[in-house]
């Protein structure tokens, strides 16, 4: 019998109704920290990280932007914003944002939810990272790959860079 990461530390992944928006709304805060190592980010006078644009929107959408939180038992240590992608023909769904906490990286916490949600939405995916942000694109490629055993194709965008992959559930 292997190794269960969901059993061993009590893992879930819930939808976010729009009266817990606002632990998405903290727990980005650390995300956006996260990337002042890839980009420049400014925090305010109040000495916060600007709000992430329409982020209400994943609350007022419908069905086309869905906001998860990763749980620990209780406790939040992550999230998740998948966007519907109706009229692109590249990919039905979109990992738009992904977040784990840092004292829950690297123990399958991330590829766990990853997999969780693939599995939850059946169709064409499609996930990009910054050109710059090299961890983001390794965990990408190993979480992505063990999910299609290989088959995804991945594609670097002409202009700025950044890396995506593509692949089917």
């Amino acid at each position: 019998m292997g190794y269960n990461i969901k059993s061993e530390l009590k893992l879930s992944i819930k939808s976010v109704p729009e009266s817990q928006k606002d632990i998405i709304v903290q727990l980005m805060q650390f995300y956006l920290y996260d990337f002042t190592a890839y980009l420049r980010i400014d925090v305010t006078e109040k000495g916060t990280f600007p709000a992430y644009p329409d982020l209400y929107q994943y609350w007022t959408s419908g069905e086309q932007k869905l906001p998860f939180l990763i749980w620990r038992q209780d406790i939040p240590v992550g999230f998740a914003l998948v966007d519907r992608m109706s009229s692109n023909r590249e990919a039905d769904y979109y990992m738009a944002e992904f977040f784990v906490l840092r004292p829950y990286r690297y123990n399958g916490v991330g590829t766990w939810a990853a997999h969780e949600l693939f599995g939850r939405f059946n169709g064409r995916w499609k996930v990009t990272q910054m050109s710059t942000n090299r961890p983001a694109q390794s965990f990408w490629r190993k979480v992505i790959g063990s999910y299609t055993n290989g088959e995804y194709r991945e594609q670097t965008h002409p202009v700025r860079g950044n890396i995506s992959q593509f692949f089917n559930t």
